[in-house]
C-alpha cells in the first residue's frame, strides 16, 4: 500500500482538509484569563512536583498545593469504561506495577496499582489517582492545568472531551482550571462541550515526534487555531525567545512555558516575559521568581 501524502496525512489529524496559509492568516482570539495567571509569573507544578515526588499521585499534587500554595499540571487518559484517569503514559508499565494500555484497563483495576513505589519505597502504595479525585480535593484551592493525551484511536476524542468536561463541572471547578493539548481536536471539542473552560494549546520544537514535516509545521506555527481557540499557548522552552513572547503576548496570549528546571533557563525565560513556568522543581522557580520556599 503507498504511504499517504503529507497533506493526506495532515487532512486525517485535523479532521478537515487544511489550506496552508502564512502564519499572518492564522486567526488569534485569546479572552483574558488573570482568574488563573495573575500579574507576575506563576510557578506550575510538572505533573505535581515530578522531581520531589511520584509524578501525577496526590502525593506530588499535595506537594504543591498545600506545601507551597502552587498550581499545578496533571494528565489524563480514559480507562477501558470511560473514566479520566490521571496518568501521563498510554500505558502503565513506566509509572505503575500495572502493565499494557490505559484505555484496555477497567477503572476498577486502575484503582489499585501502586503508583509510586516506581519514584522511591517511601511512596509504595501511592494509588493511580481518577480525575475526579483530584478536581474535589485541590480544585477548591488552587488552579489546575488539566492536560489531555492524544488517545489512540481518533474516534475517541469527542468521548475523552466530554467525560473531562463532565468532572470539571461536577466538580464545580469550570473556573478554576486551563485545559491544555497538543490536540486540537480535543481543544475544540472541549470548546464546543463548555466554551467558558480556558483553553490551552501546547507546543513546541516537535524533534523526535513521530509526524511529518507538514504536520509539524502546523502543530508549531499554530495553523489550527481557528479549530482550538486557545486562550494560552503552552510553549516548550526550546522554542521560546524574547522575539517570539513579545510577538504572541502582543495577540493577547498569556505564555506557559516547559518543562523548564534549570534556574538559568528560568531566569532567561522570566527576562523574556513569559507567564509562567512549568517545572519539574517549583522549590528552585520559586527562588527565582522571588518567593520563598519552605
Amino acid at each position: 500500500m503507498p504511504r499517504p501524502s503529507p497533506l493526506r496525512r495532515l487532512s486525517r489529524l485535523v479532521g478537515l482538509p487544511v489550506a496552508l496559509t502564512s502564519v499572518a492568516c492564522v486567526p488569534h482570539a485569546p479572552r483574558p484569563v488573570d482568574h488563573l495567571l495573575p500579574a507576575g509569573v506563576t510557578v506550575i507544578g510538572h505533573r505535581g512536583a515530578r522531581a520531589l515526588a511520584p509524578e501525577n499521585t496526590m502525593a506530588g499534587f499535595a506537594l504543591a498545593a498545600d506545601s507551597w500554595g502552587l498550581p499545578f499540571e496533571l494528565d489524563v487518559h480514559l480507562s477501558s469504561d470511560g473514566v479520566p484517569v490521571v496518568v501521563h503514559d498510554e500505558t502503565l508499565d513506566r509509572t505503575t506495577d500495572g502493565v499494557g494500555f490505559v484505555d484496555e484497563t477497567p477503572v476498577a483495576t486502575l484503582r489499585g496499582l501502586d503508583a509510586g513505589s516506581h519514584f522511591s519505597a517511601a511512596f509504595a502504595g501511592e494509588p493511580l489517582p481518577l480525575l475526579r479525585d483530584v478536581l474535589r480535593r485541590f480544585g477548591p484551592a488552587v488552579v489546575i492545568d488539566v492536560e489531555l493525551k492524544n488517545p489512540r484511536d481518533p474516534a475517541t476524542v469527542p468521548t475523552l472531551a466530554g467525560a473531562v468536561v463532565d468532572e470539571l463541572e461536577a466538580a464545580g471547578v469550570v473556573d478554576r482550571v486551563l485545559v491544555t493539548s497538543f490536540n486540537p481536536h480535543l481543544l475544540a471539542a472541549v470548546r464546543a462541550r463548555n466554551p467558558a473552560i480556558a483553553r490551552g494549546q501546547l507546543t513546541g520544537t516537535f524533534r523526535g515526534a513521530d509526524l511529518n514535516p507538514l504536520e509539524k509545521l502546523s502543530l508549531r506555527h499554530l495553523w489550527l487555531n481557528g479549530k482550538a481557540v486557545p486562550d494560552v499557548l503552552a510553549v516548550e522552552a526550546d522554542r521560546l525567545s524574547r522575539g517570539y513572547v513579545r510577538r504572541m503576548k502582543r495577540r493577547g496570549y498569556r505564555i506557559l512555558a516547559w518543562t523548564v528546571n534549570d534556574p538559568d533557563e528560568m531566569r532567561r525565560l522570566v527576562e523574556y516575559g513569559v507567564d509562567g513556568l512549568i517545572t519539574d522543581r517549583p522549590d528552585i522557580a520559586l527562588q527565582v521568581v522571588g518567593q520563598e520556599s519552605p
